[in-house]
């Protein structure tokens, strides 16, 4: 099986767009959530959000932007960022790489569901007959994919991965598998969302699943782990990586960024909503025998830490589980206290903060977490960043609706 390097990284996220920016809120912290007015049919409301100020004219032609649903301009930007990182924006850089074994691999949860959402009001507000040309393409889950190969004239595996929370590991996962089989050379590869719309905003509102805003700020809103912790906030961006087999990157002269090491999936069947503790050890247990490591060799784990009632407790038994004794001395965060939950974007934005912090030497707090909740009794790195100069490998970990769990292992190259 061949080796796989990380070569690029790129994102697009509520604390910032570029990765020195989104690495550098995490260590602060400095969280991008806010209160945001909606305006629903029954009257505005204002809404806690990780909402991206995003000027998509400055990174798009008005003719473009016509296909091109919210969802597919944060992958887009992102993905320039990780590809010309990567070297391979200069056609002179890519060697023996060939763009027909050079793939693509997406999740998301909700696909373009900023355009389905204005498909609803053109039809039953506004009542018009027919709507605008390119609505299927904008709303449909695989677009995102679509425009990344065109964009880049990727011509290998294209895969759209639609697992809810676990959407965009997932997919990293399975083209890791493209590569270390032999099916692709190369794959770019994360996750996009842009849910933040009225639909979607009501729907988590009546599972009582989000956060109330906090008395400091609506800032400091999303408290995982937090004994005060009322729930999680709905976030939107896109983070994107290229992945190469190691020999290819080398041969080319790429900087290898880190090594893709292992990768595991389980799935609870459980219930639909509801975590379940061994279903998700079990992935993190297979993600180490996959890397061919050792709990002990897991200097950071960036966990799913939602910051609801009952995921941050399923979650920390499940790391007691498939840790054992390591478990109380293994550093952990979630970073989502700072750009909130992404849903399918979650993984890679996760991911991507872990082979930061595997970089750099330096693991990212978890925000506001003042007075821990005493079930969640690990160290999750309370509001201050910590040096790790010593850090070899590292674990991020993400756990969806459904059941699907998903576990990615970095390691130093």
């Amino acid at each position: 099986m061949r080796r796989v390097a990380i070569t690029g990284l790129g994102i697009v996220s509520p604390v910032g767009t570029g990765q020195d920016a989104f690495f550098a809120s995490l260590l602060a912290p400095r969280s991008g959530i806010r209160s945001i007015e909606v305006a629903f049919p029954t009257g505005a409301e204002n809404v806690l959000a990780g909402r991206i100020d995003f000027d998509a004219d400055k990174h798009f032609s008005k003719a473009r932007l016509m296909t091109l649903d919210r969802v597919s301009q944060f992958a887009l930007v992102a993905a320039r960022e990780a590809m010309a990182q990567a070297g391979l924006t200069d056609p002179g850089a890519w060697g023996d790489l060939s763009h027909e074994r050079f793939g693509v691999s997406v999740g998301t949860g909700t696909g373009g569901a900023g355009s389905i959402d204005a498909a609803y009001n053109a039809l039953l507000e506004q009542k018009v007959l027919r709507l605008r040309p390119m609505t299927v393409v904008l709303v449909m889950n695989n677009a995102t994919a679509a425009h990344l190969s065109m964009e880049f004239s990727l011509k290998g595996p294209s895969t759209t991965v639609s697992n809810a929370c676990a959407s965009s590991a997932t997919a990293i996962g399975d083209a890791f598998r493209q590569i270390r089989h032999g099916y692709a050379d190369a794959m770019l590869v994360g996750g996009a969302e842009a849910l933040l719309n009225r639909a979607t905003i009501k729907a988590w509102q009546a599972m009582q699943t989000l956060a109330k805003a906090h008395p400091e700020g609506a800032h400091a809103s999303c408290r995982p782990f937090s004994k005060d912790r009322t729930g999680l906030v709905l976030s939107e961006g896109a983070a994107m990586l290229v992945l190469e087999d190691w020999e290819t990157a080398k041969r080319r002269g790429a900087t290898i960024l880190a090594e893709l090491a292992g990768y595991a999936s389980t799935t609870d069947a459980h219930h639909l909503t509801q975590p379940e503790a061994h279903g998700q050890a079990n992935a993190m247990t297979l993600g180490l025998l996959d890397a061919g490591i050792n709990a002990t060799d897991i200097g950071y784990l960036n966990a799913h830490g939602t910051a609801t009632d009952v995921g941050d407790v399923v979650e920390t038994n499940a790391i007691r589980l498939a840790f054992g004794d390591t478990a109380a001395s293994l550093p952990i965060s979630s970073t989502k206290g700072v750009h909130g939950h992404s849903m399918g974007a979650a993984g890679a934005m996760e991911f991507m903060a872990s082979v930061m912090a595997l970089r750099a030497g330096q693991l990212p707090p978890t925000a506001f977490l003042e007075t821990p909740d005493p079930r969640c009794d690990l160290d999750y790195i309370p509001l201050v960043a910590r040096e790790a100069a010593s850090l070899r490998a590292v674990m991020s970990n993400s756990f969806a609706f459904g059941g699907s769990n998903s576990v990615l292992i970095a390691k130093t190259s």
